[in-house]
């Protein structure tokens, strides 16, 4: 793989680490301050809103603008997220408790505005830094640093905070976000925007081109709403220091674990998909889902540590598979000057499903309880698999390797 393609993955490495071993600081220090599930929900709320609203702008720009500028700008956002967090653990002993809160969640805010732009950047820089024969692989290979940045960060924010306690956690953060900043510096390669064949369209028509695209797409829409949903109601996320606290009795250490556990997961399924040519179908996609939500109902039902970490390793594995499979047909079905609109549709679908189901999990899990939100949230992704297979023959029937020969 060429040098920039690493320099970018590794950069986006080191601010997925940040970023996970940030919100496992968020989430601890939020609960530990308000003791209420739905507060844990907020900090999903507080970091959808500017990733989902600002989304088609994003991809807008993306498609006007150098790709690896704008992802360095995402950089800085980042570390000023990182600087907020710090300031209020430093600061904490002097500023009410009320105030800390607000804090958090401008830290959660300021970093969903950093990824409302960072995957449209990512996604419209990566077929100008390999072949597009190599999209597959270098789909699984940047996923594979994503993940293991998933396992490391949470492990570590966990462990350090735990240990050391917040400043350093969040000093930790600052400093890989500036090592970040560094390694996209250190990219040779300069991306020109595309070439725009819509020159005399509106703002508002090309706001939503990239929306019009994706719904009126065979393959793309069935299987954005695919996850969405699945996630949106699946996902145990926001969840996990009630049960890191409350059900298994694990405290900050344990929850960095558990919160690390589904990207151990889905990093060894990741480097598997890197090396192989299997899985490139719709039904790999479908079977997968329905292997994740399988997994969230075994976790709901656990009350023993290592099982549940086991769930949790298991339905990130199957997330990965759906992950890689979905990434690779949007880079395929693609065309180079809508990228990033692109991205941006399938930003938000992503955004709706992972922050607005942290939401979705806190309200669920203060109305029905903690385990009841649980299985809930596993009946309805397997739900969604069974009625998205009926109506969607084509994403059933989808072959990853037609897409990339009928692409060449």
């Amino acid at each position: 793989m060429p040098s920039d393609f690493k320099k970018l993955i590794s950069a986006r490495f080191l601010f997925t680490f940040a970023v996970q071993m940030q919100a496992v600081v968020l989430g601890w220090r939020i609960y530990e301050l308000l003791k209420d599930p739905l507060f844990l929900g907020l900090i999903g709320l507080a970091e959808a809103i500017p990733a989902i609203g600002l989304a088609l702008y994003a991809g807008y720009l993306v498609d006007r603008m150098r790709p690896l500028l704008v992802y360095r700008r995402v950089m800085y956002i980042s570390l000023l997220s990182g600087l907020v967090v710090l300031a209020e653990h430093i600061f904490a002993a002097q500023i009410p408790l009320q105030l800390q809160a607000v804090l958090l969640y401008l830290a959660a805010f300021l970093t969903g505005m950093a990824r409302s732009f960072s995957q449209p950047a990512v996604f419209a820089a990566l077929p100008k830094l390999v072949k597009r024969n190599q999209l597959m692989r270098a789909t699984a290979l940047s996923s594979s640093f994503m993940q293991v940045a998933r396992v490391v960060g949470p492990a570590a924010g966990g462990l350090v905070f735990g240990f050391f306690g917040a400043i350093c956690s969040s000093s930790i953060v600052c400093l890989l976000l500036l090592a970040a900043n560094f390694t996209m510096f250190s990219i040779k390669k300069d991306i020109a925007p595309p070439e725009q064949k819509s020159k005399h369209a509106s703002i508002k028509d090309e706001l939503l081109s990239g929306v019009r695209f994706v719904f009126k797409h065979s393959i793309l829409f069935p299987a954005l709403t695919l996850d969405m949903i699945s996630v949106l109601f699946g996902g145990v996320t926001a969840l996990l220091p009630i049960f890191a606290s409350e059900i298994l009795l694990i405290g900050p250490e344990g929850l960095g674990v558990l919160r690390a556990a589904p990207a151990v997961g889905a990093t060894v399924m990741s480097l598997y998909l890197s090396r192989s040519n299997g899985m490139r179908t719709g039904k790999w996609l479908l079977s997968s889902v329905t292997g994740f939500g399988i997994c969230i109902l075994l976790f709901g039902v656990s009350r023993n540590f290592y099982l549940s970490l086991f769930a949790l390793v298991l339905a990130g594995s199957f997330d990965s598979i759906s992950m890689v499979i979905r990434s690779a047909a949007v880079q395929l079905t693609s065309p180079d000057d809508m990228r990033g609109k692109i991205s941006a549709v399938n930003s938000i679908f992503i955004g709706s499903s992972n922050e607005i189901g942290e939401l979705e999990s806190g309200l669920a899990a203060k109305l029905l309880g903690t385990v009841p939100a649980v299985y809930v949230g596993g009946i309805i992704c397997l739900m969604t698999v069974g009625v998205i297979s009926i109506l969607s023959p084509t994403l059933r029937n989808m072959d990853l390797k037609k897409l990339e020969e009928n692409a060449t």
